[in-house]
């Protein structure tokens, strides 16, 4: 039985080996930026060869890599159990690892894995209490990806609050939209008799519009706001909050739509001046089209990291668009849904030209 087991266990692990470290990919080949097929024949293989022929990867992805480290005994199938340093461990050499962490990022990075920075927090505990304490570190931090839950409040009835269900946004919005539109033809209903169907529509679309730029704008300038060594405590702290953790936990499942809750409010706080700006100009189905733009933004930023769009669809194009801002150019590609804006600010990123189609499932 135990070796049927042991069998069975092999069989489904995807290890390999570089530069005379082993490391298990099975929990991340369907997260990998470039699709699965990129790793295909590489299981229970010395990879060293192929990775240095491949374009070279990014000094994040390089740091990412590192989650996945086993030892040489789990590689055999000795061991099943992945070998991580403890946090206390590495907290004795912390000094000395951010200097060689600084020291590497000065060279060319296909060849070395960046060393850890993660001893500046303890991942067993809530992380936004230890923020503040990291700030002088904390944007290079936040830069450097990790695949681990991620605990943001110590007590449960907080904690909960910071997860979200993908499909809790589109149960909570739609009905809220129609009811929206609902309400705005059932009041204006004998102003709306001589207004055409392509007027309305307009008003609609244009609302699709101006979300496609506030979703740019916030994401360029709040989520990621240019923080310093000197940034305060308070700001690091929003910082991580509101979009910091997206960064620094890029496959958290839980955290990738955004709450209803502080959705509702950021609704109302945008809408209220647009409200009393544009009162003849039907702004409730303004906010229509704006709350459809971010049903539409939310869902497709959900698949961009967990769908398999096929080749020649616009999704497949903004998947690789959208892990190139995550891996390769956090200061570009600030659209989700669609780079239009980011055309528009020349904060465009620049897809190469692949022999080959990626696939992700």
């Amino acid at each position: 039985m135990d070796t049927l087991n042991g069998t069975t266990e092999q069989r489904h692990k995807f290890t390999v080996k570089y530069r005379q470290e082993y490391y298990d990919l099975s929990n991340f080949m369907h997260k990998h930026p470039g699709g699965i097929n990129t790793l295909k024949g590489l299981n229970q293989t010395d990879m060293t060869a192929r990775f240095l022929k491949a374009p070279p990867h990014s000094d994040a992805a390089m740091y990412l890599m590192r989650e996945y480290k086993i030892s040489a005994q789990d590689y055999e199938g000795k061991k099943k159990t992945k070998e991580r340093p403890s946090a206390a461990k590495l907290a004795d050499n912390g000094i000395e690892l951010l200097e060689q962490t600084k020291q590497s990022a000065e060279d060319s990075n296909n060849n070395q894995l960046d060393d850890s920075m993660e001893f500046l927090v303890d991942w067993s505990e809530a992380m936004l209490p230890q923020i503040g304490k990291i700030t002088k570190h904390y944007d290079e931090w936040v830069h450097k990806p990790v695949d681990r839950p991620l605990r943001l409040f110590g007590p449960w009835y907080l904690e909960i609050l910071t997860k979200t269900p993908w499909w809790i946004v589109p149960a909570f919005w739609i009905p809220s939209i129609i009811a929206c539109g609902w309400q705005e033809f059932q009041e204006n209903s004998h102003n709306m008799k001589g207004v055409s169907f392509t007027v309305l529509f307009s008003h609609i679309l244009f609302g699709v519009l101006f979300w496609t730029l506030l979703e740019y704008s916030l994401h360029r300038w709040v989520f990621h706001v240019k923080l310093t060594s000197d940034s305060g405590p308070w700001l690091c702290t929003l910082h991580f909050m509101i979009h910091g953790l997206h960064h620094k936990v890029p496959f958290d499942p839980m955290r990738l739509v955004f709450p209803p809750l502080p959705g509702v409010i950021l609704a109302t706080v945008i809408y209220t001046p647009l409200y009393f700006i544009l009162q003849n100009h039907h702004p409730r189905l303004i906010l229509v089209g704006a709350l459809v733009g971010y049903l539409g933004y939310d869902m497709i930023h959900y698949y961009l990291h967990y769908g398999s769009p096929s080749a020649g669809q616009h999704l497949y194009e903004m998947k690789r668009y959208h892990y190139q801002h995550h891996f390769a150019h956090q200061d570009l590609g600030y659209g989700i849904s669609s780079p239009l804006w980011d055309i528009v600010f020349n904060t465009r990123i620049y897809l190469r030209k692949l022999k080959f189609q990626l696939k992700w499932a």
